[in-house]
């Protein structure tokens, strides 16, 4: 190999992406102009991965992290010999192709995360290397590793400048993810101008505070390239970011280093400039010198020999420990163990009471010791939101062989790990928090929701029913703006039995799913007098129902329906016939056929009262212009619990006198 054919083969991938940019009239073609030369000695040298087959389990995971800078990947995922035609890359940004403006996971083979929103790549690649460290903790065996592979990534400024990257960043180095082998784009130039405008500090500073290994390259020197990534691999105790010196815009006559070569098409006079510096042909557009193909497209017997060496090795671990590997392609393919939810709770003395979170507490520790796949923690809260796995260890520096996370008080890298660790394989993650931050982890649960990421989140404390800490603390739009999430998943028990059935939707569904639930106890329902709580998975369902045509129906969600209860008894003794509604899940109600729908919620009757601890917005849906909420369209107080549900009208009386309103009867 000639130093003449690195150079065609990055001026190959450089101008591929140029020219997609180009014609689509819209996209980065800055970046993927100036790291070409660090993506070609990264692709070819060291990068492990079978074009062939993008999913086997112990390729290297890389990430886009600069996801603006998508054609980059593109380029070198149809050039390496990935399903990617160059049809698709001349449709870069279209409608209906597989080259979207910014990385899309199960969009195109190859494609590890979605990625654009910046950071989330950066702190979705530490939770990649967290289940790499996880599995070959619990699956390697002296002289059998079946478990080793980095997770590569480039980071751009923007990314270091994103709060969930110095969060990730920190836990990262605290774990000691050696897996972890990040190239930063240091090439001086945000969207809008110079990052000296605004980002000054010395970022590999930062970094070797958090206990990354820092080095420094030449973005054109392939051979310091080369010997960085050599470096980082060898490196065994903490993460590491190659500083790359680059040019955004590399060969553009007069827009490199500029911001113009950001986030526009050079235009064809810039562009063709280009070329012409860098010796490249002008026409035609979207060349592909047959020699550098050939050379790029060894990716493919390359990485099938990987796979192949690794499938032998397999074998091998197979005989040696049988069950372990056995469940470890059980993980892997996402299956669930037969008998996985044999020992789930039941919760039938309607005497008690008791919090969902607890119950919920105690549905994770039923169902962890047949579902090793299970493993989660929260953001410094584990002992509120009662999400610890009894019996097993925290994972902390230096030890990996445990199911308890602790990822301090970062609940957005929380967020954007969970999905690495989804999006890796072998895991079925979760994380709490109180749901009045689930704020601080939004874009990730956003991720998960356009990913169909299988990721669990356990909000607790979720409404003025927390009492008395006050306001800050008292979520009141929470739900619904989850609510507003596509693809996500929200539930809501109302008591102890339905959170039961409430985490079997959430390990059986594919995608994510964010249970809300309480702080305090609440009632647990007689289900032998009531429907059985297994009712949830059709997200509503008849609670309590009337002799005849109901004249009103209430609607409750978590710890209202036992206030819905109260209030439909005070209804009776009126002579008034209320049906009760629980109603968990909206999103799993709006699955069910709509002749389901309407024997719940039957459209002639136009009398209904929605009763939630939340903002009323998105409740018409259900309750109509005929219809009322109970609701709560200010910030809370702080106040005891029952002070609270009395001065916000969660009380039985209180709702039964909204109901009579609401039927034209005077109090």
């Amino acid at each position: 190999m000639t130093r003449d054919l690195d150079q065609l083969c990055i001026n190959t991938i450089r101008f591929l992406s140029a020219d997609a940019v180009q014609k689509a009239n819209s996209g980065h073609p800055g970046m993927p102009m100036g790291m070409a030369d660090a993506a070609y000695v990264l692709w070819t040298q060291y990068l492990k991965h079978n074009p062939t087959n993008p999913s086997w389990p112990d390729r290297d995971r890389f990430v886009l992290s600069a996801g603006h800078g998508s054609m980059l990947l593109y380029s070198l995922l149809h050039l390496t010999g990935y399903d990617l035609s160059m049809e698709e890359i001349k449709r870069f940004r279209q409608w209906g192709s597989k080259t979207p403006g910014h990385p899309e996971y199960g969009c195109a083979p190859g494609v590890e995360t979605t990625t654009g929103p910046l950071g989330q790549g950066f702190a979705t690649g530490v939770g990649m290397a967290l289940a790499t460290r996880l599995l070959s903790a619990r699956y390697n065996k002296p002289g059998h590793t079946v478990v080793d592979h980095h997770v590569y990534a480039i980071v751009s400024d923007g990314d270091l400048m994103e709060g969930v990257a110095a969060e990730a960043a920190s836990l990262a180095g605290h774990l000691g993810l050696s897996e972890i082998i990040y190239l930063y784009d240091d090439n001086k130039i945000s969207l809008v101008g110079p990052t000296s405008w605004s980002f000054t500090e010395d970022v590999g500073a930062r970094f070797r505070a958090y206990n990354w290994f820092v080095q420094e390259v030449d973005g054109y020197d392939l051979d310091a390239i080369a010997e960085a990534i050599r470096a980082a691999q060898a490196e065994s105790e903490r993460p590491s970011l190659i500083r790359v010196h680059s040019h955004i815009g590399y060969g553009a006559p007069t827009k490199q280093d500029s911001a113009a070569s950001h986030g526009s098409p050079l235009g064809d006079q810039e562009l063709d400039g280009a070329k012409a510096k860098l010796g490249w042909p002008l026409e035609p557009r979207f060349l592909v010198p047959d020699e550098a193909l050939a050379h790029m497209r060894a990716a493919v017997k390359e990485g099938q020999a990987a796979e192949a060496a690794w499938r032998a090795r397999f074998e091998s671990y197979a005989s040696a420990y049988p069950e372990l590997a056995a469940e470890f392609e059980q993980r892997i393919q996402g299956d669930l163990p037969e008998g996985w939810d044999a020992d789930l709770p039941a919760f039938a003395d309607a005497s008690k009471q008791l919090a969902t979170r607890r119950a919920s507490g105690q549905v994770i520790n039923a169902i962890a010791p047949k579902l090793p796949a299970l493993v989660g923690g929260s953001a410094d809260l584990a002992s509120s939101t009662n999400t610890l796995i009894a019996g097993s260890s925290d994972v902390n520096t230096g030890a990996f062989e445990g199911r308890n996370l602790r990822f301090g008080v970062r609940e957005h890298a929380m967020g954007a790990m969970l999905n690495g660790m989804a999006l890796h394989g072998g895991f079925i993650p979760y994380g709490g928090t109180f749901l009045v931050f689930s704020d601080y982890l939004r874009p990730a649960v956003r991720l998960a929701g356009l990913m169909n990421a299988h990721v669990i989140y356990v909000f607790t404390h979720d409404s003025i029913g927390l009492g008395e800490d006050g306001p800050t603390h008292q979520p009141v739009e929470h739900i619904a703006a989850l609510r507003a999430i596509p693809n996500l998943v929200v539930i809501r028990p109302a008591d102890a039995s339905e959170t039961v059935e409430a985490w079997r939707i959430a390990i059986t569904h594919d995608g994510p799913v964010a249970l809300v639930l309480t702080r305090q106890n609440v009632d647990i329902l007689d289900r032998s007098k009531l429907p059985p709580a297994r009712e949830l998975a059709k997200g509503a369902y008849v609670l309590v129902d009337t002799e005849g045509t109901p004249d009103l129906i209430l609607i409750a969600t978590g710890s209202e329906v036992q206030v819905a209860l109260a209030a439909h008894e005070l209804l009776a003794a009126l002579g008034i016939q209320a049906r009760v509604v629980s109603m968990p899940s909206w999103e799993l109600f709006e699955r069910q056929p709509q002749a389901y729908k309407d024997t719940v919620l039957p459209p002639e009757i136009t009398a209904r009262l929605a009763v939630e601890a939340g903002i009323r917005m998105g409740w018409e849906r259900y309750v109509g212009l005929a219809g009322d909420v109970v609701s709560v369209d200010r910030f809370g107080a702080s106040a005891p619990v029952h002070v609270l549900w009395e001065k916000f009208g969660y009380t039985g009386p209180a709702v039964a006198r909204r109901a009579m309103k609401l039927l034209g009867h005077e109090e």
